[in-house]
């Protein structure tokens, strides 16, 4: 019976077949989630008003609000700040934050 040929190794002397680092995979996942978050050139140049969207406050934060709410804000990014989350205090003409308890629902909507 013939002896089992050694698998292909990199110049590192890593396997070719090894399974990728879980650390390398969370940093391909993070860059390709921050990059969708992104907004886009188009949109970055629109200001956000916030006057006349009282409505959503008191509602469940969903989808079709969420969409609505930028939408009408004319902004070019909206921020969902969840109940636990960390704010910088910076201001962006063109973001539009929504406040969100622990209940998925709407706090406060402010441009910031």
């Amino acid at each position: 019976m013939p002896a089992p040929t050694p698998s292909p190794r990199t110049p590192t002397g890593r396997s070719t077949g090894a399974p990728a680092r879980p650390a390398l995979l969370l940093a391909a996942l993070v860059a390709a989630l921050a990059a969708g978050c992104a907004a886009s050139p188009e949109r970055a140049a629109r200001t956000c008003v916030d006057e006349g969207l009282g409505w959503a406050v008191g509602r469940d934060a969903d989808e079709a609000v969420m969409r609505r709410l930028l939408a009408e804000s004319g902004t070019g990014l909206i921020d969902p700040i969840g109940p636990k989350s960390r704010v910088r205090r910076d201001s962006r003409p063109d973001r539009l934050r929504v406040f969100i308890d622990a209940g998925n629902v709407i706090t406060r909507v402010a441009c910031e």
